[in-house]
């Protein structure tokens, strides 16, 4: 189950930008309504939902959370930020897992196990963050400015 978490004083460097967050106990989050907030936000900030743009993020946000949900038995979150010119989309994934997640070769004989890579395809930026209790991944994607 995903709960809104309240943003702290910390959370918010730019009071123009649009945000989400969520945070779970157990592996009972939905994937399904981690891809519809970031389909519902990046629709706010002028990204149509069928457009490619969206459609990348919620592929990532979709990986993240799945591996999040499938490496690490504890607590969990999802923040997701759109700077205010909606170029930007920052996506953080929180997990209890110390373990880095590690990009594997490309291998076609492989099911499954492609996700890291194509996330790294897609963003601009990928970083793994240590914590006292697990990790973050934060991961960037440019986004084109949206049609006025």
């Amino acid at each position: 189950m995903i709960i809104p978490r309240k943003p702290r004083a910390s959370d918010e460097p730019d009071p123009a930008a649009l945000r989400y967050s969520a945070a779970w106990e157990t592996t009972d989050a939905s994937i399904a309504d981690a891809r519809a907030a970031v389909r519902v936000l990046l629709a706010d900030a002028g990204h149509h939902p069928d457009q490619r743009p969206s459609q990348d993020a919620q592929l990532v946000v979709s990986e993240l959370v799945t591996n999040a949900l499938r490496h690490a038995p504890g607590p969990g979150g999802l923040a997701l930020e759109v700077t205010p010119d909606a170029a930007l989309l920052r996506i953080t994934v929180r997990d209890s897992s110390p373990s880095r997640p590690e990009l594997r070769a490309y291998d076609v004989r492989r099911v499954g196990g492609h996700g890291l890579q194509l996330v790294t395809r897609l963003c601009d930026q990928l970083q793994t963050i240590g914590l006292e209790t697990g990790k973050q991944i934060v991961a960037c994607l440019r986004l084109p400015r949206p049609a006025a």
